[in-house]
């Protein structure tokens, strides 16, 4: 009886869409990891610096374009007061005496100004010809091929940088969405956990798969307590669940079966859970042939018990199919049982439904 009366049908309130709870998340709802590292040991920072190329491509933009300047600016006036130490060594500065028969290495450099023009005129090859090598000194000939090797390679590195970070495999994850919201309901007689998930370009994502952990703080028989112990959660569609076909927005469920962590939740007991749902789809972007990974959250007051994704998609009367995102996160109210485990024999609640005891059973049947 406690039992019957505890997975009858009850109205069950929810916070509203775009509800921020104050619940820690360690993945954020736009796919960023909430995690720092403390106490690593200071000989440790000396490997970021060994695999410089990802360090350089993962910092943000800001930093890029503070090196990207610091770069240029710097070596121009490095190799300045390479360019200004060997005209003063030979006399070429205005001020200095000067022999009769005097040859100069470098024209027209008389100052440090000049010979910062001169060095940023060699190495980005411009030339405007009122300064130049008068090639009667080895040491500059040497000094322009050596500014001029290093020229290209911090050419080289900063476009490769910059080229590195626009193209990123994140950013082609920027146009792939997740709904705010997952809903549990009914879905071809199982209670089921449904997420909605659209693809905002129209070139595909090849061998698109999704998945997802169920992040919670669990206790093992030991007494041990695992802060961020992970639970495998599948989601299919009707088609499968590997090489989706993700040309339009799909529903993913979940079915909440004996195998599913969260059989044994119901419309109450859902709320006052502490557990982060974290879902994974990875695919290959058709255009770059790049691999990505889109990942969202969601906590326990982000999941709808009882409703149903409004439809989205409808086909126009030219034949094309039309998605309209303006109900993509939208959901609406359904019948669904209060929790799992009865559900198949309960049917529809009737809200009126009065529950008598009998103390006394007399059996009225006779041969």
């Amino acid at each position: 009886k406690e039992k019957s009366l505890q997975c009858r049908f009850k109205e069950y309130k929810i916070k509203p869409n775009g509800h921020r709870s104050c619940k820690t998340r360690l993945v954020t709802k736009d796919g960023r990891c909430n995690i720092e590292f403390g106490n690593i040991e200071y000989s440790n920072h000396f490997a970021y610096l060994m695999d410089f190329w990802t360090t350089f491509v993962e910092i943000r933009w800001r930093f890029v374009l503070l090196l990207f300047v610091a770069a240029f600016t710097g070596s121009w006036f490095i190799f300045s007061l390479l360019w200004y130490w060997i005209a003063k060594n030979n006399g070429d500065l205005t001020g200095q005496n000067r022999t009769d028969g005097h040859v100069q290495c470098i024209d027209n450099v008389n100052g440090l100004t000049t010979a910062f023009l001169y060095s940023l005129e060699t190495q980005t090859t411009i030339g405007y010809g009122g300064r130049a090598l008068t090639g009667h000194c080895a040491g500059t000939v040497a000094l322009i091929i050596i500014q001029s090797l290093i020229g290209v390679f911090i050419n080289c590195f900063m476009c490769g940088v910059i080229l590195a970070k626009i193209s990123l495999p994140k950013k082609r994850a920027k146009t792939v969405t997740f709904s705010n919201t997952a809903v549990i309901c009914l879905k071809k007689g199982s209670l089921c956990l449904l997420i909605r998930v659209a693809n905002l370009r129209k070139t595909l994502l090849i061998g698109s798969q999704i998945y997802g952990k169920l992040l919670k703080t669990t206790t093992t028989p030991d007494g041990e307590t695992i802060i961020l112990d992970q639970v495998d959660i599948d989601f299919m569609v009707d088609a499968g669940k590997d090489n989706l076909f993700f040309v339009c927005p799909l529903t993913l469920y979940h079915v909440i079966n004996r195998s599913s962590p969260f059989y044994e939740l119901s419309a109450d007991t859902l709320p006052l859970q502490d557990f982060e749902l974290v879902v994974f789809l990875d695919g290959t972007a058709e255009s770059t042939s790049s691999s990505c990974q889109v990942r969202t959250s969601y906590i326990p007051q982000e999941i709808q018990w009882g409703y149903t994704f409004l439809p989205i998609i409808s086909r126009t009367k030219t034949g094309k199919y039309r998605v309209d995102f303006s109900n993509f996160s939208k959901s609406v109210r359904v019948t669904t049982p209060h929790c799992v485990q009865n559900h198949k024999k309960m049917g529809i609640d009737n809200l009126g439904f009065q529950v008598i005891e009998i103390h006394d059973s007399v059996d009225v049947t006779k041969m």
